[in-house]
């Protein structure tokens, strides 16, 4: 599993003081949960967090994405899963396994050039999952090695 370094405590406190919100200890402890399980969905958060009540996970989750400290993404189909807001990257998905492996978001600089060149269109990378097979479910699937 990936682990990233936490937000720094104050940037939590500071972010949610600007908006006149109260730093209170669930916040702190959603915000960890996320920061520590990098994709989390509210399941799992609140699985890490089993003090704080499924409800008030999704709450945090909410306040905190709206205050810019999270972002969302759907890998899948089901609730999304959540991250750091400056964390911006790629995510492949496996059909097979469900394993999500990172990527850096520049690998989509020339398909985001030539979508706005040609189709006006900006892409959000922040919700970019691309589908598909690992090479391990590739390999297994035709019986040869990886």
């Amino acid at each position: 599993m990936t682990r990233r370094p936490a937000a720094p405590p104050d940037s939590l406190a500071s972010r949610l003081h600007e908006r006149g919100l109260r730093m209170t200890p669930q916040r702190r402890r959603v915000m960890a949960a996320v920061t520590e399980l990098v994709h989390a969905t509210p399941d799992q958060v609140a699985e890490a967090v089993p003090e704080i009540d499924l409800t008030t996970v999704y709450r945090t989750l909410e306040v905190l994405e709206q205050i810019g400290l999270l972002a969302h993404t759907h890998l899948g189909h089901g609730a999304p899963s959540y991250r750091l807001a400056g964390d911006d990257h790629v995510h492949l998905v496996c059909h097979s396994c469900s394993s999500v492996v990172d990527l850096p978001a520049d690998l989509t600089d020339a398909l985001a050039a030539k979508l706005l060149a040609e189709q006006h269109f900006m892409l959000d990378r922040s919700h970019f999952t691309v589908f598909g097979t690992c090479a391990d479910c590739a390999a297994r699937a035709t019986g040869g090695p990886r």
